[in-house]
């Protein structure tokens, strides 16, 4: 079964009152690798974000993360999913919702986050490995960050 996100989006009327702009499920699901298939619920641009007029930023194609800006991003696992082992310019907010992975470290260290887990991700590099029998669904936020730096020079995204 393919991920299956609904997604409901608010803004404003022209007169200031509430109103739900998007309440579909999402189209803009994705496959990159064996395994995993992703989609963007939200992005923005720059600091502060401008929450004026309506614009659905999800119908544009998406890098990892969004430069000066942040990307909301549901991802669901497989069991056996492929691995990718990379590094993002980004702090990464991020919410097991079902099942458990792997989370692998370069340094080796492996930590098991299971759902209702939270995680903060600074810059490191990482895979996600699902070993279970089950599906593992996490809902990412990441939020551009300058390059880590390691004795003074930047370690910059990769993979």
């Amino acid at each position: 079964m393919s991920l299956q996100i609904r997604r409901v989006v608010t803004g404003h009327t022209s007169d200031g009152r509430a109103k739900v702009e998007v309440d579909e499920m999402a189209s803009n699901v994705i496959s990159n690798r064996p395994g995993a298939s992703s989609c963007v619920v939200w992005s923005t641009k720059g600091f502060p974000v401008d929450n004026d007029g309506f614009n659905d930023p999800t119908k544009a194609s998406f890098k990892t993360t969004v430069d000066n800006g942040t990307v909301f991003r549901i991802v669901r696992y497989e069991p056996g999913v492929t691995p990718r082992n990379h590094r993002t310019d980004s702090i990464d907010y991020a919410v097991v919702i079902e099942g458990s992975i792997d989370m692998e470290l370069d340094d080796g260290v492996v930590v098991t986050l299971k759902a209702g887990d939270v995680l903060v991700q600074r810059g490191t590099i990482h895979n996600w490995v699902n070993r279970g029998p089950d599906v593992c669904t996490i809902a990412f936020v990441l939020v551009s960050a300058k390059p880590v730096t390691a004795n003074g020079k930047p370690l910059h995204a990769e993979g």
